[in-house]
This record gives structure tokens, sequence and C-alpha cells, in this order.
């Protein structure tokens, strides 16, 4: 790292320490209020998404304003969402000097965006819930800083501890590629767990055809709460679920179906989608 990146790093490790003592702010561990210092990042994050001037990028968990404010610099437009009241007082303020940028205050999950983009350090806790929320919606591409372990869910392979509903999920809708390591010192506070930058390029073409994706996304939810369980008895709930019918005519039906005798945690994201279709049928 340069001598003039270690000027900038403490120049917002400065700035970040005297924001929060003139508002009287101390970061919240319930919220993951780890505040990233390293600019280097911000630069990693915007050249994988392409940034570019005709950009409206979203900055879900925008903290001190940071990143934001790079962003700003970079494209037309930034959507930048706190759920912190305290925090988004501080944007509010802090970043009235850029006319392209418009905060909103509260929970990023239940409100409506216009962007093309997302750069963004959200709060890992809410990582699973805000790429399905995202997956729901149209976006040319993403860059997020997410905890090493989660990423390394995305990219589970199938069999492993990690492959989950999630990493399903997400084999179908983009691809995902991790892009670098970022150390514990590019935070205040330093967090106890290991972040990478993920790289996140929807499809434009889908890696297999699906008649509902609504429904396959429901059925993977379902039968990964059974994952070690045969497909023929881990389905059962969601076919008596959504089929409404009884005990016996799901059993019937379950036995009829597609990989009904290998195990949830085995099935490929491709077998899920079979299995999905036929259910439509």
């Amino acid at each position: 790292m340069s001598c003039s990146n270690k000027r900038i790093i403490m120049s917002l490790l400065e700035k970040a320490h005297s924001l929060l003592r003139t508002y009287r702010i101390r970061p919240k561990k319930s919220l993951g209020q780890n505040f990233m210092i390293e600019p280097a990042f911000f630069s990693r994050m915007a050249e994988s998404v392409s940034l570019c001037k005709d950009d409206t990028v979203l900055d879900a968990g925008a903290g001190l304003g940071f990143l934001t404010r790079f962003l700003a610099s970079k494209c037309r437009a930034v959507v930048a969402v706190e759920a912190d009241q305290a925090i988004e007082g501080l944007l509010c303020e802090q970043l009235a000097d850029l006319s392209n940028v418009t905060i909103v205050s509260g929970n990023v999950l239940k409100r409506v965006f216009c962007f093309n983009k997302v750069v963004s350090v959200p709060p890992y806790s809410i990582s699973s819930r805000l790429l399905l929320w995202l997956f729901s919606r149209r976006f040319d591409s993403a860059a997020f800083i997410f905890q090493r372990e989660f990423a390394d869910r995305l990219l589970a392979p199938v069999g492993n501890e990690e492959y989950g509903s999630l990493t399903v999920i997400t084999s179908y809708c983009a691809r995902v590629e991790i892009l670098d390591v970022v150390p514990r010192s590019a935070f205040y506070p330093r967090p106890r767990v290991s972040s990478v930058i993920v790289s996140l390029k929807p499809f434009e073409t889908k890696p297999f055809v699906l008649k509902d994706e609504t429904s396959f996304i429901s059925l993977v939810q379902s039968m990964f709460t059974q994952r070690n369980r045969k497909v023929r008895n881990a389905i059962l709930p969601h076919l008596r679920s959504t089929c409404s019918i009884s005990k016996e005519a799901a059993v019937k039906k379950a036995e009829s179906l597609p990989f009904h005798d290998k195990r949830v945690r085995d099935l490929t994201p491709e077998s899920f989608g079979v299995l999905a279709n036929a259910l439509v049928d």
C-alpha cells in the first residue's frame, strides 16, 4: 500500500472518529456498523461494475457516507439508504453539497428504488435477504463487501456443508466472483470476521429454464430446511401447503417425482429446476 493511500486511510479514520464524536454516535454491533475506511476498495468495487456517468447506483447501508461520496463523483445519481436514523441525519448534513445523492431512511428491503447498479457495504446480517430482494429486480451488475463465510456459501459445490438454498438460487440468477480479500484494518471499528469483495452479474440467458421462478425459490427454500433427507420425504410439507392435498396424496405424488430417492443436499441447481417444473405441470 502506498504512502499516499496510508495518508488517505488515516484521514478517513480521523474523519470517522470526528463524525462519530460530533454527532454523539456509538457504532452499534447489533446493526453491524463497521465503517469502511479504505478508499482503494471503493475504486475496486466501482471498476468491477464498470461504473460510468450514466449509472444510477444503490448504496445499501450508506454508513458515514465515504463510499457514497466517492460514487457520486463517478455516476449520474446515488440512492443512499440508511436504517439508523441518527446516521441518516449525519448523512443529510454531510452530503448536502451533493445534488446527485438521494438519502433514504429506513429498511432497504421494504422500499422500491430506481437503479441499474449496486455498490454497497451492507450490514452483514441482511446479506441473504438483500440478495433475494435484489434478484427479484432488474439490475446490470453489483459489487458488495460481504463476510467471507457468506461469500463461500454462494459458491459452495453440491453436497458441501455450505451448499444451501441461497447457493442454488444465486446460481440460477447471477454469475458470482470473489474479487479481493478485505482486511479487518479496512474498517472502523474492526470486525471480528473476514470480508471479501463479491461481484454479481445477472445472466443474460439463464443457465436452465424455469416455468415459474417464484415456485422454484419457494421449493428450494422449503427443501433445504431438511437438507439431509431424501427428496420424497423433504418435499412433503411443500406439497401439502402448495397443492392443498392430503398426506396420502402428497406421499404418492412425491414418489412419482424426479430425483425422489436422492438427498436434498445432492441435487444440482438444474435438478431443482427440473423438480420445480414437474410441480408446475
